[in-house]
């Protein structure tokens, strides 16, 4: 065999090499769309944790109910409002008011998942309310809800390639914080993860925001993530961190490698 049939028959390798890689990587985007469209089909994935539902912790009685962005009343809508102002407009300061114009966005838009937190007063049976709308398929088990003291909302998206949990928002009004709930919400938030296959929970938080960042990174060990602007343009000043946790080697690979190289 010559040189030139050598050569012939090593670009054909390496040709062929190059589209079963191409393949592998479409078969894997695919798959890993599939797992975020599998988890979306789920009507509420509160139905695998009914121990979460309605519980006590350090004197609280509180009940968890699902939600959607496209089904939210106008009361809910303006509670979250009002929250998100009272909790966030201190960290984000000069943002605030284009970040709020995002956020009332964020709110409604049809990937948006919650899990609203209702306090519960069983001795007060007769004021307790709903804020859900009809159409809310929770609202067959409405009949204990008390008035809503938080919510989490999140969404399962694809970053660098990788399905993950993203936590939008874990807002809690401050008569109900440090009790120990938002340390219960994220368990429940990974569990919801890991059983719809998530590589990793990731969320972002205000540097600002001294408390939130404190609770992540201390209390729960959520590590800066790899994506994050610090790590991946450190001579940027930005004004927020991704955080992380990872479930499974290619996410611990994406996001928990302590060094990348800015682009």
């Amino acid at each position: 065999m010559n040189s030139e049939t050598l050569n012939a028959t090593h670009n054909n390798a390496v040709s062929t090499e190059r589209r079963l890689t191409r393949s592998e990587i479409l078969a894997k985007k695919n798959a890993n769309q599939q797992l975020i469209k599998a988890a979306y089909t789920k009507k509420d994935h509160l139905d695998s944790f009914p121990d979460y539902r309605r519980f006590e912790i350090n004197g609280l009685s509180v009940c968890l109910k699902s939600g959607h962005g496209t089904k939210l009343s106008s009361p809910v809508k303006q509670y979250i409002q009002r929250l998100l102002k009272l909790n966030m407009e201190g960290p984000y300061g000069a943002e605030w008011q284009e970040e709020e114009k995002v956020k009332r966005i964020e709110m409604v838009d049809p990937e948006a998942l919650y899990i609203f937190v209702h306090e519960v007063d069983n001795s007060n049976a007769d004021e307790k309310t709903t804020l859900f709308t009809e159409e809310d398929p929770s609202t067959s088990r409405q009949e204990d809800s008390g008035p809503l003291v938080g919510f989490v909302h999140y969404r399962f998206v694809l970053e660098e390639e990788v399905p993950v949990l993203y936590v939008y928002e874990l807002q809690l009004e401050s008569r109900v914080q440090g009790k120990g709930l938002g340390k219960l919400l994220m368990e429940l938030i990974e569990l919801i993860a890991q059983k719809n296959c998530m590589g990793a929970v990731v969320l972002t938080v205000q540097k600002m925001n001294l408390s939130a960042m404190n609770f992540y990174t201390s209390k729960l060990r959520y590590i800066i993530s790899a994506t994050s602007p610090s790590k991946v343009y450190p001579m940027m000043e930005k004004s927020y961190e991704i955080l992380c946790r990872t479930f499974n080697d290619e996410a611990k690979t994406i996001f928990e490698v302590t060094e990348r190289k800015s682009s």
